[in-house]
């Protein structure tokens, strides 16, 4: 993920596949295959969807604050057609879907993208007074 250049993004990132392989472990045992699978394609989905938000924001090296807003929102917005579409390729054509670890998955996922706002960006650290 060199291409992501901000870092908060591409940590949490990093906790969507953590997090995907996990659900992937758990639900194994308890669904199979199919289980699994779902689990699997419930964190591709988020990630994806993740990752074309990353793409659009990462672009984006301007100052004016109307330009950060714009980017935003325009990557936002993207995320939310890639995610919509994804779920709709899965749910058509993945005919043995676990709903349960599918949708479980995508929504963990989802939950912890949010958490980039809690995630330090070290580029504008503040000088220490001695």
């Amino acid at each position: 993920m060199p291409w992501i250049t901000n870092k908060p993004v591409r940590i949490i990132m990093r906790w969507q596949l953590i997090v995907t392989a996990v659900m992937v472990l758990i639900l194994t045992p308890l669904w199979g295959l199919h289980g699994a699978v779902s689990a699997f394609l419930g964190g591709v989905v988020s990630i994806v969807a993740a990752a074309a938000y990353a793409a659009i924001i990462s672009r984006y090296h301007g100052a004016t604050i109307s330009g950060a807003l714009k980017t935003a929102i325009r990557a936002e917005a993207v995320k939310i057609v890639a995610m919509i579409a994804l779920l709709w390729l899965v749910l058509t054509f993945y005919k043995d879907v676990v709903a349960v670890g599918f949708i479980g998955t995508f929504a963990i996922t989802v939950l912890v993208f949010g958490m980039a706002l809690f995630v330090p960006d070290d580029t504008r650290v503040a000088p220490q007074i001695k």
